[in-house]
């Protein structure tokens, strides 16, 4: 078999890339569905601000506003820097966490890593989003999370992975598709490109970026074909065998600390006089 032919436990990780590629942009896209994804979005839209940041202050710009919102999206306001950098760093960065999750979604023990960069991750943006309905969809996401890890050994945190990993990796659709169909008053970085080199418009330079994006998920996808070929059984194994690890290391400890009970007491504890010890 060739390193990249996906086994049969793969395989529906790769339909399931499909599905929800075409779930996302209905749920981005269709007015009252587009609210039950919110902590998603604000994780998403946070991220790709956040690495624009990043872009600016490495770059010797300065951040003068940053804008997270589910409905306008994100904006970063930036004086100074090399714009072309900046700019970059958006559609990259959330290409790249993107592919991550995916990779996510083919093992178990690599959802659970990544679930906790997840939960802080859906916490963050209500440091400036803070209404009632975005909190409380947060804690239900939140819940979410932590119930994911005890269904199925973690078999269901490799999905909610996969989700945020296509919602990611596939940012530069959703935000064209909020300039195509809300005119959101921040515009997409595809515009953006399009003002700083007027030669190219804006629909091709989107092209450019959904063709890269692409070549980036496949990437990722062959990865983690050729890096996770293992059978449930053994993701179980694997994912269950640090928590035991863990759990072994506990009981050294217990071990370890018994040893120094002095030797009266360790007869008190032999079954024999258990009654005894308990007067």
């Amino acid at each position: 078999m060739s390193p990249i032919t996906p086994t049969s436990e793969q395989l529906p990780t790769l339909y399931v890339i499909v599905v929800f590629t075409v779930v996302i942009f209905a749920l981005w896209v269709i007015p009252g569905l587009r609210t039950a994804i919110i902590p998603l979005k604000l994780f998403t839209i946070g991220w790709h601000e956040f690495c624009h940041i990043v872009a600016a202050v490495f770059s010797g710009g300065n951040v003068t506003q940053v804008t997270i919102d589910p409905d306008i999206g994100g904006a970063t306001r930036v004086s100074g820097g090399r714009p072309l950098a900046i700019l970059t760093a958006g559609y990259v960065g959330s290409t790249i966490l993107g592919g991550l999750f995916v990779l996510a979604g083919f093992d178990i023990l690599m959802s659970k890593i990544l679930s906790f960069v997840l939960g802080l991750g859906l916490i963050a943006p209500l440091a400036v989003v803070r209404n009632k309905l975005t909190i409380l969809l947060t804690s239900i996401y939140e819940g979410l999370l932590v119930g994911f890890w005890f269904i199925d050994h973690g078999q269901a945190l490799r999905w909610y992975c996969l989700f945020v990993g296509i919602m990611n990796i596939f940012y530069v659709v959703w935000d064209i598709a909020d300039d195509k169909y809300f005119r959101k008053s921040n515009d997409s970085d595809a515009s953006q490109f399009a003002m700083l080199y007027p030669r190219v418009a804006a629909h091709a330079w989107a092209a450019i970026w959904i063709l890269f994006e692409i070549g980036v998920l496949i990437g990722f996808v062959l990865l983690g074909i050729v890096a996770f070929k293992r059978t449930n059984e053994q993701m179980y194994q694997e994912a269950g065998a640090r928590q035991c690890g863990a759990d072994d290391a506990g009981a050294d400890a217990l071990v370890s600390r018994s040893s120094k009970v002095p030797p009266d007491m360790k007869k008190c504890t032999s079954a024999g006089r258990a009654s005894a010890c308990a007067t």
